[in-house]
């Protein structure tokens, strides 16, 4: 019984919450954007357990798509589903569970929120699939990552401002760029079993598209900062934010696999100081 609870939480990944936190650090950018930083705590809370239960719901179909070409990649040989610890019947089991789950939580938002939700549930479900289809399924994740901005907008404000917007570009570039990094470290066994990423396709200029995607990113949140008069705090916070990427650059510019996977990692304290940013901007001064 304890190892099939073991095999469960590393299905949902609960052993790695690197995404978790990748998912969540925007969800709160819009949230304390639109709740001028103040969200209500019922928000904050519904956001924080629906990025949990979706990215659990993620993974789940992720390797429930992926279970034939993760027994070729060496990071992923031994997963759960792929190394039969646990059965695809119940993985769509779990997946339908966490569904019904998040579902349960929407509800509890307005009705332009709830209608926002199902898009994101379906780029979430159509995502595993778009490495087979697609050489950018970078950008697909992208905008299924940053899909959380406008529905804490629309359960916020019951709006969607321009500036929701750009935030949600400012993260889409931002997932460009740092799953790219990961994609860097699986290149050469996706190569040989015919899976496609933005790695691939940018080819020799991995890093230099990786690069512009984050000045994009810095530039778009100072641009954000600039539209929504924010203190300089937030610039401090930002300028802090900008030192871990350029650590990332110096890791993903080697191409070394573990060193692209240290930078990918890296991420989260990226995303987790323009979190901060956000909140000291909005205290009163």
């Amino acid at each position: 019984m304890f190892e099939k609870l073991v095999d469960y939480c590393q299905l949902i990944r609960l052993d790695k919450p690197i995404g978790t936190l990748l998912l969540l650090w925007p969800t709160l950018w819009g949230l304390w954007i639109a709740g001028e930083g103040q969200p209500s705590a019922k928000n904050v809370l519904i956001f924080v357990a629906g990025v949990f239960i979706m990215r659990s719901a993620g993974c789940i179909i992720n390797d429930i798509a992926d279970r034939d070409i993760d027994k070729h990649v060496a990071r992923t040989q031994r997963r759960p589903l792929t190394s039969g610890r646990i059965g695809t019947r119940e993985a769509v089991g779990l997946f339908i569970t966490f569904c019904s789950i998040a579902l349960l939580l929407v509800l509890n938002l307005n009705l332009k929120a709830i209608l926002l939700s199902l898009v994101g549930a379906l780029l979430a479900a159509c995502y595993p699939f778009m490495k087979r289809i697609t050489h950018l399924p970078q950008v697909f994740l992208g905008v299924a990552f940053a899909w959380g901005i406008p529905m804490a907008f629309a359960a916020q404000t019951n709006s969607l401002p321009l500036i929701c917007w750009w935030l949600m570009l400012a993260n889409i570039f931002w997932v460009i760029a740092y799953d790219t990094m990961y994609a860097m470290a699986d290149k050469q066994d996706d190569l040989k079993i015919g899976v496609k990423s933005t790695a691939i396709l940018f080819g020799n200029n991995d890093r230099t598209m990786i690069l512009m995607c984050q000045i994009m990113v810095i530039g778009l949140l100072v641009y954000i900062g600039w539209s929504l008069k924010l203190n300089y705090y937030y610039y401090m916070l930002l300028a802090l934010s900008g030192v871990f990427a350029l650590f990332q650059v110096s890791l993903y510019f080697t191409r070394e696999p573990q060193n692209c996977f240290r930078a990918f990692l890296n991420n989260a304290w990226f995303g987790g100081f323009v979190f901060f940013g956000f909140v000291l901007a909005y205290l009163p001064v």
